[in-house]
């Protein structure tokens, strides 16, 4: 089945059901179909990573982590995304197959070609879920992480302090380590 043509602005509920008959991966906004690229080996070493800490981290817990293979859907963006990870402990997450709702932790891996839309589009969609406490930025080129964090004041960034190594995420209580993130990648 091919997008339709003839139509001006797609429906997210025909997205998803053309979507899951494509062998290849794609994000929606407004309307819009967005074909995603091969990631380079650098993201997919720090995505792994971050995804293997939080797995083992919330064992045992309520919540889950996911990968980069699991959709995450924003309704009141008319949104669907694949974050490179993202942890939810919503119970009626774990009931939906295609698409989770209510991350409280969104992380994306940045690259030349994603960093604009991860901090632009992205950023603005995510910000409208509810349930959303934290959104984890990592810069595998400059081994640099950054952390939006929802305060009462707003989204509040949080970053390591110079001579630290370590940013805690408080939406699911572990403090990660810069050596953890990076240590895959070399010097």
């Amino acid at each position: 089945m091919g997008l339709p043509r003839t139509q001006a602005r797609l429906e997210v509920s025909d997205f998803l059901l053309w979507e899951a008959e494509q062998s290849t991966k794609h994000e929606f906004l407004a309307g819009e179909v967005f074909a995603m690229v091969g990631a380079r080996q650098d993201h997919v070493l720090v995505a792994g990573a971050l995804y293997a800490r939080l797995r083992e981290h919330l064992r045992g817990t309520r919540c889950r982590a996911y990968t980069s293979d699991m959709k995450l859907q924003v309704l009141t963006a008319d949104a669907v995304f694949y974050p490179d990870v993202m942890v939810s402990c919503d119970e009626a997450d774990r009931e939906r197959a295609q698409a989770l709702q209510a991350p409280c932790l969104v992380a994306e891996v940045l690259s030349a070609s994603t960093e604009a839309v991860d901090r632009g589009p992205k950023f603005l969609a995510y910000r409208q879920l509810p349930s959303l406490q934290e959104y984890l930025l990592v810069d595998a080129e400059r081994r640099r992480m950054e952390l939006f964090r929802r305060e009462s004041a707003g989204w509040v960034l949080h970053e390591p302090q110079a001579g630290q190594a370590a940013l805690l995420l408080a939406s699911v209580g572990l403090t990660l380590t810069h050596h953890e993130l990076f240590e895959d990648l070399d010097e």
